[in-house]
């Protein structure tokens, strides 16, 4: 027995002796900090990137559907042969910047209705439709157009909290209501 507590005493002391000497050396504690900062430093700038990229196809969306509603209020954009692949080549023309060839994931729903109010009554069943259809009025109607692009996410740290769970995707959106110029 005495020879175990000799021996746990002499490893204990060798240890004491060895953390007395690292705790006193400052060499590479630059280092070392570096390598305990560092992963906290990068993971908070590529957030900041990815809010940057994120919150710039979300103007370019909102851009394009302006520009789009625009061209429909005053007609020349017009009902008769819009589709929602004609309608979906337009978005694209005006989005090359940040989304992938061919936008996939946008989603257009253009809708007509007599009054504001049934407008209003459309916004209450929820933001985004259950389906999406093409559906442009004539001269003064009353419109409203949604835009919806699934973005995806590069940096995963964050997707719970901006991302939908179901696609692994942040939704962008953007809407547009006008009634239409008198332009026959």
């Amino acid at each position: 027995m005495t020879r175990l507590r000799f021996a746990f005493g002499m490893a204990a002391s060798c240890f004491r002796r060895r953390l007395r000497g690292f705790a006193g050396d400052r060499r590479g504690a630059a280092a070392l900090e570096f390598a305990i900062l560092a992963p906290i430093f990068f993971m908070m700038l590529f957030a900041i990137l990815e809010c940057c990229i994120t919150f710039g196809a979300q103007q370019i969306l909102t851009n394009a559907t302006d520009d789009i509603g625009r061209d429909m209020r005053t007609g020349r954009i017009r009902p008769e042969g819009l589709t929602t692949a004609v309608l979906h080549d337009m978005f694209c023309d005006r989005m090359p910047a940040l989304f992938s060839s061919g936008c996939p994931g946008l989603k257009i729903d253009v809708r007509n209705f007599d009054t504001f109010e049934k407008v209003a009554d459309e916004f209450s069943k929820g933001i985004v439709p259950a389906t999406f259809r093409v559906d442009l009025g004539g001269p003064l109607s009353k419109n409203i157009m949604r835009v919806f692009y699934e973005w995806p996410g590069i940096l995963t740290v964050f997707n719970d909290r901006v991302e939908d769970p179901k696609s692994g995707k942040t939704l962008l959106f953007a809407t547009q209501t006008w009634q239409n110029e008198p332009f026959d």
